[in-house]
């Protein structure tokens, strides 16, 4: 396997000179929750499996750090497209600690495995610092397919009983995408019919589902939030599937091209995943153009391209609040906070799910916003004050991280953003292709 281009010994720093518009088109890349979940989905299949569309950043590299330590080939074909071969035997004896502790997709390694081992470890999960983050979900439905997982000072530790070839019907206790992809992958591989309700329908639970199909797993009700399984008792062929592409970078975009006042095309914009988000954004007298629709590499996610065209924005007199799909992203509802320090008027942002996400948003304050943290979930910004040039250190979490990062893009003067390591698990060259439509970066490297 290539190796990264980023060492887990190095740190790296942009130096943003901010100000600047952008400009022209931008392609949104493939989506980085949908890389993780493929490939941990390919352990299902005892055959070669080839991926095209595989995101070339950290969260990557860290799940297939972990794979190969596991027994697993992995190689790099091109750019984004990779091999998947699984062993005869997995050995999770010499599994990547170090590898492991940096992501919290390693979870879903359970789903795959407990076809493969009667019993395993692995260690706990980890990746951003959102607060408190339970595995409960798991646990509770994959007990019901007779699995056990008992968590110890350092691992989870996973028994397999006999799992019965029968109808089973589970109840997901949250609609965790983690804990709704484990549970696809866990019942791929039980012969008969599986039941799953109030599952996500989110964008990467759906990549998987299309992913199963194409493995031969019949899966009824897509996109809905009630999946019937129809599992198999073995998977083996040599098959390839494409990633789609990811919703939160093209929000991302939108609010980038936003908080600089830009003239700025997003293509590839998987819409069925941003849908309301541009309905607030309209609200908000967001003035953009729309293609029609055209179809990802996958042949099943709807795409479009938006032009966005530089507004004067005003505040939404009702608060902004993420849901489970099809509400706004969660993931995408940080990026209205760029948004709301644009917008004239007071905004109210009601981040629910995450504990400690929005704390991390008062950073914005060092760049001149003004943001009032009401508790840990509220936050009321007061929008139309100029941002202003400042040096700060990313906090551990990757989409505060990149808000603090784009609000420097419309901060004029040269601002420091340190250790951007949470912004590389996300995003693929993100510096360079900011610059290719007109921003000004830097990338510093320095040895720790």
């Amino acid at each position: 396997m290539k190796k990264s281009k980023i060492q887990l010994n190095s740190s790296i720093d942009f130096e943003v000179n901010g100000g600047k518009k952008l400009s022209g088109s931008i392609k949104t890349n493939f989506s980085k929750n949908g890389s993780v979940g493929l490939l941990c989905a390919s352990l299902l299949n005892s055959g070669t499996t080839t991926l095209h569309g595989i995101a070339r950043i950290e969260e990557v590299y860290r799940v297939i750090e972990i794979l190969e330590s596991i027994g697993v080939k992995v190689s790099w074909l091109d750019q984004n497209t990779v091999t998947i071969t699984p062993p005869k035997k997995f050995t999770l004896e010499n599994i990547n600690v170090e590898s492991a502790t940096k992501t919290r997709s390693i979870i879903m390694l359970i789903g795959p495995l407990i076809h493969k081992l009667s019993n395993f470890s692995i260690p706990h999960s980890h990746g951003c610092h959102l607060g408190k983050r339970t595995i409960a979900a798991h646990i509770y439905a994959l007990s019901d397919l007779g699995v056990r997982i008992k968590t110890t000072e350092k691992n989870y530790e996973i028994i397999v009983k006999k799992i019965k070839n029968k109808e089973r019907d589970i109840v997901m206790y949250e609609t965790g995408e983690t804990a709704c992809e484990n549970v696809l992958f866990a019942s791929s591989l039980i012969p008969g019919n599986t039941t799953v309700s109030f599952m996500s329908n989110n964008y990467m639970v759906q990549e998987v589902c299309f992913f199963l199909e194409k493995l031969g797993i019949k899966i009824d009700g897509i996109g809905t939030s009630t999946l019937v399984v129809h599992g198999v008792s073995e998977i083996n062929k040599n098959i390839e599937y494409w990633n789609s592409e990811d919703p939160i970078e093209s929000m991302m975009f939108i609010s980038a091209g936003i908080v600089t006042d830009s003239h700025l095309t997003i293509t590839r914009v998987p819409i069925d995943f941003l849908s309301l988000e541009m309905e607030k954004l309209k609200r908000m007298n967001l003035k953009y153009k729309i293609s029609k629709n055209y179809y990802s590499y996958n042949g099943r996610t709807k795409l479009v391209d938006i032009e966005i065209l530089p507004s004067t924005l005003k505040a939404l007199e009702d608060k902004i609040h993420a849901n489970i799909y099809p509400g706004i992203n969660i993931d995408n509802l940080p990026f209205f906070v760029p948004i709301a320090i644009k917008a004239k008027g007071t905004t109210m942002i009601h981040d629910w799910f995450y504990e400690v996400r929005m704390i991390y948003m008062t950073e914005l304050n060092r760049l001149g916003a003004n943001v009032t943290l009401a508790d840990p979930h509220r936050l009321y910004i007061q929008g139309g004050t100029p941002l202003k040039p400042a040096q700060v250190v990313c906090p551990p979490a990757l989409r505060p991280s990149m808000v603090i990062f784009i609000c420097m893009l419309a901060a004029k003067g040269i601002s420091i953003l340190r250790n951007v390591y949470m912004i590389n698990r996300g995003y693929e060259e993100i510096a360079t292709r900011l610059n290719s439509i007109g921003a000004d970066i830097k990338i510093l490297k320095a040895a720790l």
